[in-house]
């Protein structure tokens, strides 16, 4: 994808939402990494209703640890991995009060390093609590990226590094949000909704789903049928 249709990608969905946030719910830095260590195959409004009331009363990392590992994997058992998250958290929880003093690390490294949290968890709180430019790759992104041309590669880490290199300064806080929110809504996996796309001039994607009950719909079914 060339420059200009790059910087007119991001124009046309910054338009479309001028102020892209994390649809995770969040108290501070601390609870939002709790919230993107449980989203990791889930999603977010998953984790929201187990977080919802959790967060009220754990904000902190000495707060999670009195509330212990037992009544945390109850209060999250929702969630898929519950088991296995719940002993990250903990985990996390006692290093950050351990060795940062309760507090989270605005260093992607020092993020990385801590149970349950991987390259994307740390973009995610790097971007969103720490205003950092850096790119989460998720399926959601990664579909987007690799549909339209925007910053095509074979795994997440390729994909992160284009877009990092693609994405021009006016829109590097919010592209993640950007992209995650068109693959979620619009760009979908199964079936993208291309006509109601506001990039779809200039994608790659090919072919474009037509509108439902449209002539183009129709014609697109017939010929299936034909095929089948």
């Amino acid at each position: 994808m060339k420059k200009a249709e790059v910087a007119q990608l991001y124009r046309r969905l910054a338009d479309r939402t001028p102020n892209p946030e994390t649809e995770l719910e969040y108290v501070n830095p601390y609870t939002l990494l709790v919230a993107v260590v449980l989203s990791a195959q889930a999603t977010d409004a998953s984790v929201n209703l187990a977080t919802r009331d959790l967060f009220k009363a754990v904000q902190t990392p000495q707060a999670m640890l009195d509330f212990g590992e037992d009544r945390l994997r109850e209060t999250i058992k929702t969630i898929g991995l519950f088991n296995t998250k719940a002993k990250n958290v903990i985990l996390l929880s006692k290093i950050l009060v351990e060795q940062f003093d309760g507090e989270v690390p605005a260093d992607r490294d020092l993020l990385i390093a801590l149970p349950g949290v991987g390259r994307k968890t740390a973009n995610v709180v790097m971007n969103t609590a720490f205003g950092a430019e850096t790119f989460a790759v998720d399926t959601h992104i990664f579909r987007v990226s690799n549909r339209t041309g925007l910053a095509p590669g074979k795994n997440p880490l390729e994909v992160e590094l284009k877009l990092d290199a693609a994405t021009p300064p006016p829109y590097r806080r919010d592209a993640h949000h950007l992209l995650i929110l068109h693959g979620r809504y619009v760009c979908k996996a199964r079936t993208p909704e291309c006509w109601r796309c506001v990039i779809a001039d200039i994608c790659r994607y090919k072919p474009k789903t037509p509108a439902p009950g449209s002539e183009e719909e129709a014609r697109a079914r017939r010929s299936k049928g034909k095929k089948a």
